[in-house]
């Protein structure tokens, strides 16, 4: 059996098997406890905030493609800038990919929050692990190219050698790290409409208001409004686990 054939096995056996853990108090406050750390303090931020901000940029690529738009590639900088460049007649498409971008670090930490909590992490880690490898093709600088690299080389070890116990760990652990994140960007993008408006040019609530029209708060308060709902259903989750 080849190694591309094993890879392969492995990622559809994501698909059709189901794996549950029951998660110990101690063990999911450690969790919560390494998501703040990663999160909170600048030193570690300044690299898990590069996986956050490449999982940004997604959200604005995937936006893209669902509504037609054609993506010419992505860039992430060391600063944690990031830049998606796609074209399209609609101006819808263009509002929606310009949204989709804060919002996604909390709304894929749902889905693999939930799909921890129903046994189908492995699934969540095979989608992971395509999605990584197909987004390789849109980077256009090294640190993106890097930070890709780094994520789909992680995540294709995971589904060849990962038990499924520790899969189902790292799942979880990667959810709740991402909704932390989401939240945490959320608030330096609110600090960048308060009281660090040297840098509004590059905010995404800004630029959609200069392209759509609509003024920058509404774009805040929806941007606000996803990612509140998806922390609310993550800590939910977090509660029942600790029901059990």
């Amino acid at each position: 059996m080849t190694l591309f054939q094993t890879w392969w096995d492995a990622v559809v056996r994501g698909f059709t098997e189901t794996h549950t853990t029951v998660v110990p108090l101690p063990a999911l406050l450690g969790i919560l406890a390494c998501a703040v750390v990663l999160s909170i303090p600048r030193v570690t931020w300044r690299w898990f905030g590069l996986y956050v901000t490449f999982v940004h940029e997604l959200g604005h690529a995937y936006a893209a493609l669902m509504t037609g738009r054609f993506v010419h590639g992505l860039r992430i900088g060391l600063d944690h800038s990031g830049r998606l460049v796609s074209s399209g007649r609609s101006a819808f498409g263009a509002a929606w990919s310009g949204f989709w971008g804060y919002p996604a670090p909390a709304v894929v930490g749902l889905g693999l929050i939930a799909a921890f909590a129903a046994g189908r992490s492995g699934a969540a880690m095979s989608i992971g692990a395509l999605i990584l490898l197909v987004s390789l093709i849109f980077l256009r600088n090294l640190t993106g190219i890097l930070v890709a690299v780094v994520s789909a080389a992680v995540a294709q070890l995971l589904i060849l050698f990962a038990a499924p116990t520790t899969m189902n760990y790292v799942v979880l652990a990667l959810g709740v790290a991402l909704s932390v994140g989401g939240v945490r960007d959320l608030f330096k993008l609110a600090s960048v409409h308060t009281s660090r408006r040297e840098r509004i040019g590059a905010s995404d609530a800004f630029i959609l208001g200069r392209t759509t029209g609509l003024p920058s708060f509404v774009w805040l308060t929806g941007f606000t409004v996803v990612i509140a709902g998806c922390a609310a259903a993550s800590a939910w989750l977090l509660w029942g686990m600790l029901a059990l």
